[in-house]
Protein backbone atom coordinates (compact mmCIF):
# COMPACT_ATOMS: atom_id res chain seq x y z
CA UNK A 1 0.00 0.00 0.00
CA UNK A 2 1.24 3.31 -0.71
CA UNK A 3 0.75 5.17 2.52
CA UNK A 4 2.39 1.77 4.86
CA UNK A 5 3.41 2.86 7.94
CA UNK A 6 0.66 6.04 8.27
CA UNK A 7 -1.76 5.04 10.91
CA UNK A 8 -5.11 4.15 10.43
CA UNK A 9 -6.58 7.22 11.86
CA UNK A 10 -4.49 9.61 9.24
CA UNK A 11 -6.44 7.95 6.63
CA UNK A 12 -9.87 7.87 8.22
CA UNK A 13 -9.29 11.59 8.57
CA UNK A 14 -8.29 12.18 5.18
CA UNK A 15 -11.51 10.53 3.93
CA UNK A 16 -13.12 12.98 6.29
CA UNK A 17 -11.51 15.53 4.42
CA UNK A 18 -12.62 13.92 0.92
CA UNK A 19 -16.23 14.15 1.86
CA UNK A 20 -16.26 17.54 3.41
CA UNK A 21 -13.75 18.86 0.44
CA UNK A 22 -16.64 17.83 -2.28
CA UNK A 23 -19.42 19.16 -0.20
CA UNK A 24 -17.24 22.48 0.55
CA UNK A 25 -16.06 22.87 -3.49
CA UNK A 26 -19.47 22.23 -5.09
CA UNK A 27 -20.44 25.25 -3.38
CA UNK A 28 -17.02 27.11 -3.83
CA UNK A 29 -16.83 25.83 -7.68
CA UNK A 30 -20.33 27.45 -8.24
CA UNK A 31 -20.57 30.64 -5.75
CA UNK A 32 -18.45 33.25 -7.53
CA UNK A 33 -20.31 32.54 -10.52
CA UNK A 34 -23.58 33.31 -8.91
CA UNK A 35 -22.69 35.88 -7.00
CA UNK A 36 -21.47 37.53 -10.15
CA UNK A 37 -24.21 36.57 -13.10
CA UNK A 38 -27.19 35.64 -10.53
CA UNK A 39 -26.63 38.45 -7.94
CA UNK A 40 -24.47 41.58 -9.96
CA UNK A 41 -22.14 41.40 -7.10
CA UNK A 42 -18.35 43.05 -8.14
CA UNK A 43 -15.19 41.65 -8.11
CA UNK A 44 -13.92 43.73 -5.15
CA UNK A 45 -16.95 42.52 -3.12
CA UNK A 46 -16.26 38.71 -3.93
CA UNK A 47 -12.69 39.40 -3.35
CA UNK A 48 -13.29 40.75 -0.08
CA UNK A 49 -15.93 38.15 0.87
CA UNK A 50 -13.83 35.00 0.09
CA UNK A 51 -10.40 37.03 1.57
CA UNK A 52 -12.35 37.62 4.66
CA UNK A 53 -13.88 34.37 5.01
CA UNK A 54 -10.57 32.34 4.89
CA UNK A 55 -9.00 34.78 7.04
CA UNK A 56 -11.57 34.36 9.27
CA UNK A 57 -11.49 30.59 9.62
CA UNK A 58 -7.36 30.68 9.65
CA UNK A 59 -7.90 33.03 12.72
CA UNK A 60 -10.05 30.95 14.35
CA UNK A 61 -7.84 28.46 14.58
CA UNK A 62 -5.86 30.76 17.21
CA UNK A 63 -8.16 29.56 19.50
CA UNK A 64 -9.48 26.41 18.68
CA UNK A 65 -5.45 25.18 18.54
CA UNK A 66 -4.95 26.64 21.99
CA UNK A 67 -8.10 25.78 23.59
CA UNK A 68 -7.04 22.07 22.40
CA UNK A 69 -3.89 22.00 23.99
CA UNK A 70 -5.43 23.48 26.98
CA UNK A 71 -8.29 20.54 27.38
CA UNK A 72 -6.15 17.88 25.72
CA UNK A 73 -8.44 16.59 23.39
CA UNK A 74 -8.89 17.29 19.44
CA UNK A 75 -11.74 14.89 18.85
CA UNK A 76 -14.74 17.18 19.91
CA UNK A 77 -13.48 20.83 18.44
CA UNK A 78 -12.78 18.32 15.09
CA UNK A 79 -16.12 17.41 15.00
CA UNK A 80 -17.87 20.60 16.26
CA UNK A 81 -15.84 22.24 13.42
CA UNK A 82 -17.03 19.74 10.87
CA UNK A 83 -20.33 19.46 12.23
CA UNK A 84 -20.93 23.45 11.80
CA UNK A 85 -19.79 23.46 8.54
CA UNK A 86 -22.03 20.53 7.27
CA UNK A 87 -25.04 22.84 9.19
CA UNK A 88 -24.55 25.58 6.87
CA UNK A 89 -24.66 23.56 3.27
CA UNK A 90 -28.76 24.06 3.18
CA UNK A 91 -28.20 27.75 3.82
CA UNK A 92 -26.77 28.55 0.46
CA UNK A 93 -29.67 26.69 -1.33
CA UNK A 94 -32.22 28.62 0.67
CA UNK A 95 -30.38 31.78 0.81
CA UNK A 96 -32.61 34.80 -0.88
CA UNK A 97 -29.81 37.11 -0.95
CA UNK A 98 -26.36 38.22 -0.56
CA UNK A 99 -26.68 38.65 3.00
CA UNK A 100 -27.72 35.13 4.00
CA UNK A 101 -24.86 33.51 1.73
CA UNK A 102 -22.23 36.06 3.22
CA UNK A 103 -23.56 34.36 6.65
CA UNK A 104 -23.45 31.01 5.49
CA UNK A 105 -20.12 31.80 4.12
CA UNK A 106 -18.35 32.89 7.19
CA UNK A 107 -20.10 30.15 9.27
CA UNK A 108 -18.58 27.54 6.98
CA UNK A 109 -15.33 28.93 7.24
CA UNK A 110 -15.81 29.15 11.20
CA UNK A 111 -16.16 25.69 11.50
CA UNK A 112 -13.13 25.00 8.68
CA UNK A 113 -10.87 27.12 11.23
CA UNK A 114 -12.54 25.44 14.65
CA UNK A 115 -11.65 21.93 13.45
CA UNK A 116 -8.51 22.59 11.16
CA UNK A 117 -6.11 23.38 14.11
CA UNK A 118 -6.81 20.64 15.93
CA UNK A 119 -7.01 18.10 13.60
CA UNK A 120 -3.48 18.32 12.24
CA UNK A 121 -2.51 18.54 15.52
CA UNK A 122 -4.16 15.06 15.94
CA UNK A 123 -2.26 13.93 13.11
CA UNK A 124 0.83 14.62 14.63
CA UNK A 125 -0.23 13.27 17.92
CA UNK A 126 -0.71 9.70 16.38
CA UNK A 127 2.35 10.14 13.69
CA UNK A 128 5.90 8.72 13.99
CA UNK A 129 8.11 11.58 13.28
CA UNK A 130 9.75 9.22 10.41
CA UNK A 131 6.62 9.65 8.29
CA UNK A 132 4.88 12.83 9.50
CA UNK A 133 5.72 14.27 6.07
CA UNK A 134 3.53 11.35 4.34
CA UNK A 135 0.98 11.80 6.28
CA UNK A 136 0.38 15.14 6.29
CA UNK A 137 0.94 14.56 2.38
CA UNK A 138 -1.47 11.98 2.49
CA UNK A 139 -3.79 14.06 4.19
CA UNK A 140 -3.72 16.68 2.05
CA UNK A 141 -3.97 14.25 -0.98
CA UNK A 142 -7.16 12.98 0.19
CA UNK A 143 -8.37 16.42 0.67
CA UNK A 144 -7.64 17.42 -2.54
CA UNK A 145 -9.00 14.66 -4.53
CA UNK A 146 -12.30 15.98 -2.70
CA UNK A 147 -11.65 19.03 -4.56
CA UNK A 148 -11.65 17.15 -8.17
CA UNK A 149 -15.02 15.67 -7.12
CA UNK A 150 -16.34 18.73 -5.90
CA UNK A 151 -16.40 20.78 -8.85
CA UNK A 152 -17.38 18.23 -11.40
CA UNK A 153 -20.10 16.93 -9.24
CA UNK A 154 -21.17 21.04 -9.74
CA UNK A 155 -20.77 20.87 -13.36
CA UNK A 156 -22.71 18.02 -13.49
CA UNK A 157 -24.98 19.38 -11.14
CA UNK A 158 -26.01 22.31 -13.06
CA UNK A 159 -26.16 20.77 -16.25
CA UNK A 160 -28.89 18.60 -15.39
CA UNK A 161 -30.74 21.00 -12.71
CA UNK A 162 -30.91 23.72 -16.12
CA UNK A 163 -28.37 25.91 -14.46
CA UNK A 164 -30.81 26.84 -11.28
CA UNK A 165 -27.46 27.42 -8.74
CA UNK A 166 -29.73 26.51 -5.72
CA UNK A 167 -30.74 22.82 -7.04
CA UNK A 168 -27.02 22.11 -7.78
CA UNK A 169 -26.24 23.52 -3.86
CA UNK A 170 -28.48 21.17 -2.25
CA UNK A 171 -26.02 18.22 -3.33
CA UNK A 172 -23.12 19.27 -0.97
CA UNK A 173 -25.54 18.01 1.59
CA UNK A 174 -24.90 14.54 1.05
CA UNK A 175 -21.22 14.41 1.52
CA UNK A 176 -21.20 16.98 4.20
CA UNK A 177 -23.68 14.03 6.51
CA UNK A 178 -21.08 11.03 5.50
CA UNK A 179 -17.89 13.12 6.64
CA UNK A 180 -19.86 13.65 10.30
CA UNK A 181 -20.53 9.90 10.19
CA UNK A 182 -16.99 9.02 9.35
CA UNK A 183 -15.84 11.30 12.80
CA UNK A 184 -18.04 9.96 15.12
CA UNK A 185 -17.21 5.90 14.43
CA UNK A 186 -13.76 5.85 12.66
CA UNK A 187 -11.65 8.58 14.59
CA UNK A 188 -9.93 8.31 18.03
CA UNK A 189 -7.54 9.54 19.93
CA UNK A 190 -5.05 9.04 22.37
CA UNK A 191 -6.75 9.68 25.92
CA UNK A 192 -4.14 12.67 26.70
CA UNK A 193 -2.39 14.53 24.15
CA UNK A 194 1.11 16.53 24.86
CA UNK A 195 2.42 14.67 27.86
CA UNK A 196 1.94 16.06 31.20
CA UNK A 197 0.57 14.94 34.81
CA UNK A 198 -2.62 17.10 34.25
CA UNK A 199 -5.62 16.51 32.24
CA UNK A 200 -5.91 19.81 31.71
CA UNK A 201 -3.23 23.06 31.59
CA UNK A 202 -4.04 26.93 31.45
CA UNK A 203 -4.41 28.73 28.46
CA UNK A 204 -1.80 31.40 28.21
CA UNK A 205 0.26 33.79 25.51
CA UNK A 206 3.89 33.41 27.21
CA UNK A 207 3.65 29.53 25.62
CA UNK A 208 3.93 31.08 22.25
CA UNK A 209 7.52 32.16 23.54
CA UNK A 210 8.48 28.33 24.09
CA UNK A 211 7.91 28.00 20.23
CA UNK A 212 11.45 27.88 18.40
CA UNK A 213 13.09 29.88 15.76
CA UNK A 214 12.42 27.85 13.15
CA UNK A 215 8.47 27.74 13.79
CA UNK A 216 8.86 31.48 13.29
CA UNK A 217 10.95 30.84 9.91
CA UNK A 218 8.72 28.29 8.59
CA UNK A 219 5.64 30.34 9.57
CA UNK A 220 6.95 33.73 8.20
CA UNK A 221 7.82 31.63 4.45
CA UNK A 222 4.50 30.40 4.37
CA UNK A 223 2.99 34.07 4.97
CA UNK A 224 5.05 35.39 2.21
CA UNK A 225 3.67 32.80 -0.13
CA UNK A 226 0.02 33.72 1.15
CA UNK A 227 0.22 37.20 -0.18
CA UNK A 228 1.82 36.31 -3.05
CA UNK A 229 -1.92 34.13 -3.63
CA UNK A 230 -5.39 35.33 -3.90
CA UNK A 231 -8.08 32.88 -3.66
CA UNK A 232 -9.38 30.29 -5.89
CA UNK A 233 -12.24 31.81 -7.00
CA UNK A 234 -11.24 34.23 -9.16
CA UNK A 235 -9.25 31.35 -11.04
CA UNK A 236 -13.10 30.43 -11.78
CA UNK A 237 -13.81 33.99 -12.33
CA UNK A 238 -10.47 34.27 -14.64
CA UNK A 239 -12.01 31.36 -16.92
CA UNK A 240 -15.54 33.16 -17.56
CA UNK A 241 -13.36 36.39 -18.08
CA UNK A 242 -11.51 34.33 -20.94
CA UNK A 243 -15.18 33.06 -22.57
CA UNK A 244 -16.08 30.08 -20.57
CA UNK A 245 -19.70 29.68 -20.12
CA UNK A 246 -20.76 29.33 -15.90
CA UNK A 247 -21.23 25.65 -16.73
CA UNK A 248 -17.61 25.13 -18.08
CA UNK A 249 -15.53 27.39 -15.38
CA UNK A 250 -15.25 24.93 -12.71
CA UNK A 251 -12.90 22.51 -14.85
CA UNK A 252 -10.74 25.48 -13.82
CA UNK A 253 -10.88 24.12 -10.58
CA UNK A 254 -10.93 20.22 -11.42
CA UNK A 255 -7.53 20.72 -13.23
CA UNK A 256 -6.20 22.63 -10.20
CA UNK A 257 -7.04 19.94 -7.69
CA UNK A 258 -5.67 16.96 -9.54
CA UNK A 259 -2.00 18.26 -9.84
CA UNK A 260 -2.60 19.26 -6.24
CA UNK A 261 -3.73 15.94 -5.30
CA UNK A 262 -1.32 13.68 -7.55
CA UNK A 263 2.35 15.87 -6.09
CA UNK A 264 1.05 16.74 -2.52
CA UNK A 265 1.72 12.95 -1.44
CA UNK A 266 5.41 13.08 -3.10
CA UNK A 267 6.11 16.04 -1.42
CA UNK A 268 5.77 14.61 2.24
CA UNK A 269 7.43 11.88 1.35
CA UNK A 270 10.57 14.55 -0.07
CA UNK A 271 10.43 16.22 3.24
CA UNK A 272 10.81 12.73 5.15
CA UNK A 273 13.90 12.43 2.64
CA UNK A 274 15.34 15.98 4.06
CA UNK A 275 14.56 17.36 0.49
CA UNK A 276 11.79 20.24 2.44
CA UNK A 277 12.98 22.85 1.73
CA UNK A 278 13.95 21.87 -2.08
CA UNK A 279 9.77 21.78 -2.09
CA UNK A 280 9.36 24.95 -0.76
CA UNK A 281 11.69 26.88 -3.50
CA UNK A 282 10.17 25.05 -6.24
CA UNK A 283 6.60 25.82 -4.80
CA UNK A 284 7.47 29.15 -5.13
CA UNK A 285 8.42 29.11 -8.63
CA UNK A 286 5.34 27.71 -9.95
CA UNK A 287 3.50 30.14 -8.16
CA UNK A 288 5.39 33.15 -10.25
CA UNK A 289 4.73 30.85 -13.66
CA UNK A 290 1.08 30.18 -12.71
CA UNK A 291 -0.03 33.98 -12.27
CA UNK A 292 2.01 34.95 -15.53
CA UNK A 293 0.13 32.30 -17.30
CA UNK A 294 -3.16 33.50 -15.81
CA UNK A 295 -2.02 37.15 -15.94
CA UNK A 296 -1.63 36.95 -19.78
CA UNK A 297 -4.39 34.30 -20.57
CA UNK A 298 -6.49 34.23 -23.76
CA UNK A 299 -8.19 31.00 -24.04
CA UNK A 300 -7.91 27.89 -22.61
CA UNK A 301 -4.19 26.58 -22.88
CA UNK A 302 -2.74 28.99 -21.03
CA UNK A 303 -5.48 28.93 -18.54
CA UNK A 304 -5.72 25.34 -17.54
CA UNK A 305 -1.78 25.82 -17.60
CA UNK A 306 -1.64 28.03 -14.96
CA UNK A 307 -4.69 26.50 -12.99
CA UNK A 308 -2.10 23.39 -13.28
CA UNK A 309 0.56 25.60 -12.61
CA UNK A 310 -1.12 26.70 -9.01
CA UNK A 311 -1.86 23.15 -8.24
CA UNK A 312 1.38 22.47 -8.43
CA UNK A 313 2.59 24.89 -6.23
CA UNK A 314 -0.12 24.43 -3.44
CA UNK A 315 0.88 20.59 -3.81
CA UNK A 316 5.05 21.42 -2.95
CA UNK A 317 4.10 23.39 -0.21
CA UNK A 318 1.24 22.96 1.63
CA UNK A 319 1.57 19.34 3.10
CA UNK A 320 5.20 19.81 3.32
CA UNK A 321 4.32 23.25 5.71
CA UNK A 322 2.48 21.63 7.98
CA UNK A 323 4.90 18.66 8.22
CA UNK A 324 7.38 21.22 9.35
CA UNK A 325 5.33 23.05 11.95
CA UNK A 326 4.63 19.98 13.44
CA UNK A 327 8.28 18.67 13.79
CA UNK A 328 9.17 22.00 15.36
CA UNK A 329 6.36 22.45 17.77
CA UNK A 330 6.68 20.98 21.30
CA UNK A 331 4.18 18.36 21.54
CA UNK A 332 1.98 19.96 24.13
CA UNK A 333 1.51 23.08 21.94
CA UNK A 334 1.09 21.75 18.71
CA UNK A 335 -3.01 23.12 18.54
CA UNK A 336 -1.35 26.29 19.50
CA UNK A 337 1.34 26.40 16.47
CA UNK A 338 -0.94 25.78 14.38
CA UNK A 339 -3.39 28.17 15.29
CA UNK A 340 -0.39 30.75 14.93
CA UNK A 341 1.36 29.26 11.63
CA UNK A 342 -2.82 29.53 10.24
CA UNK A 343 -3.48 33.18 11.63
CA UNK A 344 -0.19 34.69 10.13
CA UNK A 345 -1.19 33.15 6.57
CA UNK A 346 -4.96 34.24 6.73
CA UNK A 347 -3.72 37.69 6.96
CA UNK A 348 -1.58 37.55 4.21
CA UNK A 349 -4.77 35.85 2.35
CA UNK A 350 -6.98 38.77 2.92
CA UNK A 351 -4.64 41.19 1.72
CA UNK A 352 -3.86 39.20 -1.26
CA UNK A 353 -7.52 38.56 -2.34
CA UNK A 354 -8.71 42.36 -1.65
CA UNK A 355 -5.86 43.59 -4.01
CA UNK A 356 -6.44 41.15 -6.56
CA UNK A 357 -10.30 42.25 -6.29
CA UNK A 358 -9.57 45.70 -6.46
CA UNK A 359 -6.98 45.61 -9.46
CA UNK A 360 -9.45 43.67 -10.96
CA UNK A 361 -11.99 46.54 -10.78
CA UNK A 362 -10.04 49.09 -11.88
CA UNK A 363 -7.77 47.80 -14.23
CA UNK A 364 -9.13 44.19 -15.46
CA UNK A 365 -8.14 40.61 -14.68
CA UNK A 366 -4.54 40.73 -16.17
CA UNK A 367 -3.17 43.38 -13.19
CA UNK A 368 -4.98 41.32 -10.12
CA UNK A 369 -2.35 38.29 -11.65
CA UNK A 370 0.51 40.28 -12.66
CA UNK A 371 0.60 41.55 -8.76
CA UNK A 372 0.79 38.74 -8.10
CA UNK A 373 3.26 37.09 -10.26
CA UNK A 374 5.49 40.04 -8.94
CA UNK A 375 5.13 39.59 -5.35
CA UNK A 376 5.70 36.18 -5.89
CA UNK A 377 9.14 37.18 -7.14
CA UNK A 378 9.90 39.46 -5.04
CA UNK A 379 8.83 36.58 -2.08
CA UNK A 380 11.74 34.34 -3.78
CA UNK A 381 14.61 36.68 -4.00
CA UNK A 382 13.97 37.00 -0.26
CA UNK A 383 13.94 33.19 -0.08
CA UNK A 384 17.05 33.09 -1.91
CA UNK A 385 18.48 35.46 0.44
CA UNK A 386 17.63 33.31 3.55
CA UNK A 387 18.69 29.86 1.81
CA UNK A 388 20.72 28.67 4.77
CA UNK A 389 18.60 29.10 7.59
CA UNK A 390 15.70 27.64 5.47
CA UNK A 391 17.83 24.44 4.82
CA UNK A 392 18.07 24.09 8.73
CA UNK A 393 14.55 24.24 9.16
Amino acid sequence: MMWRGVPRGVVVLGLVSLCMDVSSEIIHALLPLYLATGLGVSMFTIGMLEGAAEALALIVKVFSGAWSDAVRKRKPLVLAGYGLAALTKPIFALAPSFAWIAGARFADRIGKGIRGAPRDALIADITPGDVRGAAFGLRQALDTVGAVLGPIIAIVALAAFAGNFQYAFWIAVIPAAICIALIVFGVDEPDRVGGGADSRKKLSFADAKRLPPAFWLVTGIATLMAIARCSEAFLILRATDVGFAPGQAPWVMVVMSVVYAASAYPAGKALDAGKGGVMLYAGLAMLVAAHASLAFASGGTPLFAGAALWGLHMGLTQGVFAAMVAEHAPADLRGTAFGAFNFAQGVGILAASAAAGALWDAFGARYAFAFGAAFALLSAIALVASSKPLRHA
